[in-house]
């Protein structure tokens, strides 16, 4: 990645963080005003914006140094011990604003002055959700086009945000309008319910991203773009896998080519396969391919059909599919 993203990158986190803490600030205003519970919950869960913002911000700084001695493969893991940190924390908040719910379930905490201030909070809270949506989708369109995985995280954060803000709001102006008061706990359990499953699935993907898990949708987009660029001598690819380090990808793959070709001949259709793919997914993509000789068993899929060493006869060409490259 140029310096010119990486710079990019850091001034949209740094303004997530601080745009993160004015709405934690109006938040945390709507519930004193309202001392609705469901707003309550929508406050505590804007600390987990800061923290993962902060968080992400310096785990950009991490994952942009160079690679050195002790880190061969760049700091890029970061961003998923970052995103398990995340994970974590708004766990531990959806379990205490669900214990709170559950506590305040049976208080008259609710009363007219309430009802009457409802206006206010829910003109608030609609200014926090239109905020949080257009810089979360503007964190989305910059993190996607630099594969920036930490300020895709980011941007997902804040619409998610701001779709649980709506389903408050409009919670909100049903109490407003009906003035059944239980309207209000009930979302509150709800968006707990939420924010816990959205932790435990932050978990998830962290912990498959340190134990390298494979990326299937990642590999079958690889395979099928190499499949339809292949080149004659390819006569097959195998052994593919992918590795995430952040926003660079380290690609492993085997490259059976015609058994006569010498080393120079060889290492020209590597550099042909390294080009074409860092062509499709840009320069953060590094790639160890072991070359392969082929044998007589190769020749009933290879389509050089000029090929003067042929020992079968040609009977299909096999189509790289995610089956067809992983083993």
């Amino acid at each position: 990645m140029d310096d010119n993203n990486i710079k990019i990158n850091w001034s949209i986190q740094k303004w997530i963080c601080f745009v993160s803490v004015l709405i934690f600030f109006i938040k945390l205003i709507t519930w004193h005003i309202t001392s609705s519970l469901s707003v309550f919950s929508d406050a505590m869960e804007s600390i987990t914006n800061i923290f993962s913002g902060f968080i992400g911000l310096y785990s950009l700084y991490i994952s942009s140094l160079p690679k050195d001695h002790n880190h061969p493969y760049g700091h890029g893991k970061i961003e998923f011990i970052s995103t398990a940190i995340e994970g974590f924390f708004i766990f531990i908040v959806g379990i205490v604003i669900f214990i709170k719910t559950l506590i305040h379930l049976n208080k008259n905490i609710m009363n007219e002055t309430f009802l009457l201030r409802l206006d206010y909070g829910i003109f608030l809270m609609l200014f926090t959700a239109i905020i949080n949506y257009f810089l979360g989708f503007f964190a989305c369109k910059i993190g996607n086009k630099n594969g920036t995985l930490t300020l895709v995280a980011s941007g997902k954060h804040l619409q998610i945000d701001t779709y649980s803000t709506l389903g408050i709001i409009i919670g909100l102006t049903l109490l407003n309008i009906t003035k059944w008061i239980w309207i209000d706990p009930i979302i509150s359990i709800i968006f707990s319910s939420l924010i816990l499953y959205t932790g435990l699935k932050l978990l998830r993907n962290a912990t498959a991203g340190i134990m390298d898990e494979s990326d299937k949708k990642l590999l079958n987009k690889l395979s099928f773009y190499l499949n339809e660029k292949r080149d004659l001598h390819w006569i097959d690819l195998h052994h593919l896998k992918i590795i995430k380090y952040g926003s660079a990808l380290h690609v492993d793959c085997h490259l059976t080519v015609p058994w006569f070709f010498n080393i120079k001949e060889a290492n020209k259709e590597v550099q042909k396969l390294t080009d074409l793919t860092k062509k499709k997914f840009g320069n953060k993509v590094e790639l160890s391919v072991h070359v392969d000789a082929c044998t007589k068993h190769h020749c009933i899929f290879c389509f050089n059909h000029s090929c003067q060493f042929r020992q079968n006869f040609f009977q299909e060409k096999i189509l790289w599919t995610l089956d067809k490259t992983s083993y």
